[in-house]
């Protein structure tokens, strides 16, 4: 299995891109009006909408181990603080890196202040390799990969 590891913030700004990215489709917005009575997911200025994010989430998840026979490779971008509020895709991570035949791409955040207990579990695993990709080596490590998901493989 292989979980690769980004440089967290975009030159200038603080912010992930792929994370920005994300934000565009839906499961995260900038800080609404709250709603009274209703307990918030929150990470920095963004609301969480953990309802959208699993509707999103774990129907494709869940559908990695049932794909047929022979190999796959699961891709999930980010597993850090806005997707550990839900507890369904906690499991389906555990799920999905336990799920025979799967080889998984991931992305998880650099180690900083209060550890993430599932990022920490899932850097500590026997058959994870974390590269830490940097703006200087971004452009160097494809073949790298590619050799650890082949070899993973097999």
């Amino acid at each position: 299995m292989d979980f690769t590891q980004k440089k967290s913030g975009r030159e200038g700004e603080g912010q992930d891109l792929t994370l920005s990215l994300c934000l565009a489709r839906g499961g995260l917005y900038p800080d609404p009006d709250p709603v009274p009575g209703k307990r918030e997911c929150r990470v920095g200025q963004y609301v969480v909408d953990v309802t959208s994010f699993e509707q999103l989430a774990l129907p494709v998840l869940r559908n990695v181990g049932s794909s047929g026979p022979g190999r796959r490779v699961c891709v999930i971008d980010e597993i850090g603080k806005m997707e550990l509020f839900s507890q369904p895709f906690i499991q389906a991570v555990r799920q999905t890196l336990s799920s025979p035949g799967t080889v998984i791409l991931g992305t998880i955040p650099i180690p900083k202040g209060k550890p993430l207990a599932l990022v920490e579990e899932i850097r500590s695993r026997p058959d994870v390799k974390v590269f830490s990709v940097t703006k200087e080596n971004r452009n160097l490590l494809l073949p790298d990969i590619v050799t650890w998901v082949q070899s993973s493989e097999k």
